[in-house]
């Protein structure tokens, strides 16, 4: 959603002044033109009722802000206004708007809110008497103790709910106090488990399942009767009414030649049908050419069948060619007839078992609602229709609706509607029901002054019908209006967003649309860009060919290695082309052009398409996001984690521990997991215990840091709830940095994210019940748990065209252009509901839309209709999101469809559309092969907690043990205290073991921390690297632990510090023992060292033959040096 400039004097799209000649036509009210001035009088004003059906960039939540503000004014209390949208997030945006504008008219000056007002439509004078009142506002409304009622339709009809009866929530099947599950999908397993069951109790219905499964397949049939979930509000109403049976009435109710008739292919058994094709068969035997008595003998073998279906089917074969066409040079009296009636008795057949699979599939619902209803009631849950049939009831029953209205009217006294296109027939019937209350004179049946209304959308913008989204609700709504509240009808086709080139290409195509009959009701549009500053471009680069249709080949197929060689599809290829000329054009407006990647869109009607973006986009390193919601484990990082989980709940599941130890979070090699493979093939037991049993020395690395987190975190796992687990793991096993280190920039912010997603989730996931790792990782895996989008200003918007309402940029792409747009569906049901209906008139289910029922034929082309509308509406949109350039891109399709595509659209019907050829991308794309430069990563995390009464940071020697928790924090002092013993020469040393197990009693280490800790001493004294530190020889002067020195201010603690002798002259060298594997990759720890560093050479004086260095030394037995 978007609207003019936010400023304190924001008004309305202007290129003139009054005085100026009008624009065109670009504002009507009620049908008529008038001026800019007339339509936003009406617009904004709180005491009219109105429908404004405005175009794409026109300002739409502008107007409707406007107006909330004007009501504040003119005195209504916050909480008496109502305004109602689709999405949270542009609830929040008009929230934002109406807060940003207060504070901005609290601050200018009066002439500034004249100037404001008057673009809000208020006269002159009475602008300058409310100037003063809207610099009030502002404080008014701070210091109110209710807000402005800005909401979802769902959190209004939540709002009714709990205060609906409890009688009507028991009628209902929900709990008084219901918790809300916003993706029916988590619960569609449990309500399946409840339906099987109760069908195997039921012998009836267990014979309709098993029929069902047995004509169309078991996976069908749970799609089917699952997907009705989805539309169950429509199920029940049309069932309530008792009009599912008349959905699909059998044959012998649409035709009285089948009725009374058990299966329409008994009707060649009658004394007309079959005396007819007895003679039909004679006559074609008696031709003289071979067809005709090759077809005869065939229809007469059909007609001494004894199964009627079998015998229709062997006489449509004798007669009819596949195609359904009679088959030639067949000619004998009486033919047509015959042919006639076998037509007819094969649609008859088609609608008779069409009926049956109705009535199957309605017994089957009804059982499956039930269960489904049972299930939410017994987890105290509610879904999103519930709150939609609960809001209806409260608002049409006639007991209901006095006690409802007279709550709603004695609060509410503006209803604003934005985006009401996407408004569906139920909402719609709630909400009309209340507004109808107040038809006519004196309130209508209210008895109430009706409510200011305000309705706005774009009818042309209707791309939602997969949400059951109705457009021809936008005409009853302006009925409603006009003829029951005595408002106005307004249009808009006036822009500020589009520059003229792009305009002119979505006038050609809409008006050319318009002439073919194929679109209604658009007007051309005029813009407020000016053309001379922003003339547009609208581009369409060259389209991917299909090759040539190749011969099969013939030969022996080739061996591919399915680990190694990816299959190549030829579809796949061809899309991947057209997406690196995409990406290279993207680049090249980056590069050559300087535009920013945040200002360009890729907009696609599929994901698959907009993964092969994001895919070209990566190989030249060009950032990018997907401001989509996502289901949370399809990131790749959200998976290693799972698996992680999976280990410490499971520590036998060794697919589990290969894939942890493979991700990022330990970075363990192919070397290291043939090891461990190689070493459970010998007897070791589990991947576990090859990883625990296994020496030290003969691990990497990798797997040493891996042994000795795991063996914490899986003691941790036994204690701490998942969120907590989660939260030790990400921060002691550096999550973030390392997953920042490992993925290139332009996926690393993504992979971030979703990690904070993930811990989040683990807190959210349904209030936290999940007290253990395995019952978090099973809901995990189980449900599709979606991520918010995640929103990167900075790269490039890979976006959904439905993902794209309401945004724009400067510069969109629309990929796959020239897809055909017709599509079939399986295994669905055909829903119809007129606005003014109270239920629809027509639910059915349907096994193909291509063998669809006679009797539903009609409502079948008017859903084709309505879908090619919709198909034309979702180009209105992507074109409509371009501020400047529009580039459009397709690949050739395999098969044409019906309607012409977007593609042929815009070649054909758009005026100045340029081209651009393939050489031309390649050269733009020509010296991107190398990767750009890698920037340094920073991450920002919060400062170490230093509590209340605990010694300085410099008396602990830095070693940055405050941000860690108590239990790294013990087996780091373990260490250090065991190492500080066995590296003092003072001391006769003794055996490692009993120096850990000794600091261990000291620091209260458990069994598994004091092996950790043994891990780590003994892979520092056992490094080569390490050993000039602590070996006594001609080159080791001096060495002492634990060193404390002064400096700026401040008592530091230096793990170790080494005097060694040289040819050069002696060198001093200060090592920081870290338990991390990769210590260096910490900006708070190289700072550490460095200041360590100075203070050393503060100390003894870095002179010409002196120098001082630094080391990290870790677990591992590494020794790190920092850079001078």
């Amino acid at each position: 959603m978007t609207g003019p400039v936010e400023t304190p004097a924001a008004h309305p799209p202007q290129a003139s002044r009054p005085s100026d000649p009008p624009l065109g036509p670009a504002y009507r009210v009620n049908g008529e033109l008038v001026t800019r001035e007339r339509f936003y009088a009406l617009a904004c004003d709180p005491s009219q009722s109105v429908v404004v059906e405005a175009c794409a960039g026109a300002g739409k939540t502008w107007m409707l802000v406007s107006r909330i503000l004007r009501g504040l004014l003119d005195g209504l209390q916050p909480q008496q206004i109502l305004a109602i949208t689709f999405t949270k997030k542009a609830a929040a945006e008009m929230r934002h708007r109406l807060m940003s504008w207060l504070a901005q008219f609290a601050e200018c000056g009066d002439a500034e809110r004249v100037r404001a007002l008057i673009d809000r439509g208020v006269a002159p004078a009475q602008a300058r008497a409310q100037a003063p009142a809207l610099g009030s506002l502002y404080e008014r409304l701070l210091a109110g103790q209710q807000p402005v009622e800005i909401r979802t339709f769902h959190a209004w009809f939540s709002q009714l709910m709990r205060a609906a009866p409890l009688q009507l929530l028991d009628e209902l099947g929900l709990a008084p106090q219901a918790e809300l599950v916003e993706n029916v999908d988590e619960l569609k397993p449990a309500a399946w488990r409840q339906f099987l069951g109760a069908v195997a109790g039921d012998a009836d219905l267990r014979a309709d399942f098993e029929t069902l499964v047995r004509t169309r397949g078991r996976h069908q049939a749970q799609t089917w009767l699952l997907g009705v979930l989805d539309k169950r509000l429509e199920f029940e109403l049309a069932d309530t009414a008792g009009s599912l049976h008349a959905c699909v009435p059998s044959a012998g109710e649409m035709d009285e030649r089948f009725a009374g008739r058990e299966h329409p292919a008994l009707t060649l058994r009658s004394p007309v049908v079959g005396p007819l094709l007895q003679r039909v068969a004679a006559a074609l035997g008696l031709q003289p050419k071979a067809t005709p008595q090759k077809c005869g003998a065939a229809l007469q073998q059909a007609l001494e069948l004894g199964n009627d279906l079998a015998a229709l089917c062997a006489i449509e074969a004798a007669l009819f060619t596949k195609d359904g066409e009679l088959r030639k040079h067949l000619d004998a009296p009486e033919l047509d007839d015959a042919v006639a009636f076998l037509r007819d008795i094969r649609r008859a057949v088609a609608q008779q078992e069409a009926h049956l699979e109705h009535a199957r599939l309605v017994r089957l619902v009804r059982v499956l609602l039930a269960e489904y209803a049972r299930l939410k009631r017994a987890r105290g849950l509610a879904d999103m229709a519930d709150l939609e049939r609960c809001a209806l009831r409260l608002l049409r029953d006639a007991e209901l609706a006095g006690w409802v209205l007279e709550r709603l009217d004695t609060r509410v006294r503006q209803v604003l509607i934005d985006e009401f296109q996407d408004t569906n027939p139920l909402q719609w019937q709630a909400l009309s029901s209340w507004l109808s209350s107040y038809a006519g004179a004196g309130g209508g049946g209210s008895g109430q002054r009706p409510p200011g209304v305000f309705i706005v959308g774009d009818p042309k913008q209707s791309i939602y019908r997969f949400r059951r989204a109705e457009p021809r609700v936008f005409e009853a709504a302006k009925h409603l209006v006009v003829e029951g509240l005595g408002g106005a009808v307004l249009a808009c086709d006036h822009t500020r967003r589009n520059a003229p080139q792009v305009l002119q290409a979505l006038n050609g195509v809409f008006t050319t649309a318009m002439a073919e009959a194929r679109y209604a009701d658009f007007r051309a549009h005029t813009t407020e860009v000016d053309p001379g500053a922003q003339p547009g471009q609208v581009m369409a680069l060259e389209r991917v060919e299909r090759p040539p249709k190749q011969p099969k080949e013939t030969g022996t197929a080739a061996w591919r290695d399915s680990l190694t060689t990816p299959r190549r599809e030829p579809e796949v290829l061809l899309k991947q082309e057209e997406a690196r000329r995409v990406a290279a054009q993207i680049r090249r407006l980056i590069r050559d052009e300087g535009l920013k990647p945040g200002h360009i869109f890729v907009l696609s009607r599929r994901r698959a398409q907009l993964r092969l973006v994001a895919e070209a986009l990566r190989e030249r390193h060009v950032p990018f996001a997907t401001p989509e919601d996502t289901v949370l484990m399809d990131a790749l990082e959200v998976r290693d984690v799972v698996a992680l989980l999976d280990v410490l709940a499971s520590p036998q599941h060794d697919l589990s521990l290969a894939h942890a130890l493979r991700s990022p979070i330990f970075g363990a090699s192919d070397d290291d997991l043939i090891g461990l493979a190689l070493a459970v093939r010998d007897g070791a037991g589990s991947w576990w215990d090859a990883l625990h049993a296994t020496p030290s020395e003969s691990l990497s690395p990798a797997l040493r840091r891996a042994r000795a987190l795991l063996a914490a975190w899986a003691e941790d796992a036994r204690a701490l709830p998942p969120h907590d687990l989660l939260d030790r793991i990400l921060h002691q096993g550096e999550l973030r940095p390392r997953y920042a280190a490992a993925l290139p920039p332009e996926l690393r912010g993504a992979a971030l994210a979703h990690l904070d997603a993930l811990m989040a989730l683990s807190l959210e996931l349904d209030s936290g019940r999940y007290a253990t790792p395995y019952k978090l990782v099973r809901a995990l895996r189980r449900r599709p748990l979606a991520v918010g989008a995640r929103t990167d200003l900075q790269a490039v918007q890979l976006l959904t065209i439905h993902g794209a309402k309401g945004l724009e940029a400067d510069a969109v792409f629309v990929v796959d252009a020239d897809t055909p747009a017709e599509r079939s569906e399986t295994a669905t049901v055909l829903v119809d509901w007129p606005a003014e209906a109270p239920w629809p008139t027509c639910f059915a289910f349907v096994a193909s839309e291509r063998q669809i029922a006679p009797s539903l034929q009609g409502v079948m082309e008017r859903e084709r209709q309505a879908r090619a509308r919709e198909e034309l509406n979702g180009l209105y949109v992507a074109m409509t999101r371009a501020r400047q350039r529009l580039v459009f891109s397709a690949t050739q399709p395999h098969l044409r469809g019906v309607e012409r595509s977007w593609w042929q659209r815009l070649c054909e019907d758009a005026p100045q559309l340029e081209h651009q050829t393939a050489d031309d991308t390649a050269e733009a794309d020509g010296s991107l092969s190398a990767r750009d430069p890698a920037l340094p990563v920073t991450l920002r995390d919060l400062p170490p907690l230093q509590r209340p009464g605990a010694p300085a940071e410099g008396a602990q020697g830095e070693r940055g043990r405050a941000a860690r928790n108590d239990r790294t924090a013990r087996i780091g002092e373990a260490v250090h205290r065991a190492l500080e013993w066995l590296t003092d020469p003072a001391r006769t040393p003794g055996p490692p073991p009993q120096a850990v197990a000794s600091a261990a009693r000291t620091f209260g280490l458990d069994a598994a921390q004091q092996a950790q800790a043994l891990d780590a001493v003994r892979g520092i004294l056992a490094s080569p690297a390490f050993q000039r530190f602590v070996v006594p020889g001609d080159t080791l002067r001096w060495a002492g632990n634990e060193v404390p020195l002064a400096h700026e201010g401040q008592l530091l603690r230096i793990d170790r510090l080494v005097q060694l002798g040289s040819p050069d002259g002696d060198q001093w060298w200060v090592l920081d023992y870290k338990l991390e594997h990769a210590p260096e990759q910490l900006p708070a720890y190289r700072e550490q060292l460095e200041r360590y560093r100075r203070a050393v050479a503060q100390a003894i004086g870095d002179g010409d033959t002196t120098r001082v260095r630094a080391a990290f030394v870790t677990g591992q037995g590494d020794v790190i040096e920092l850079a001078p």
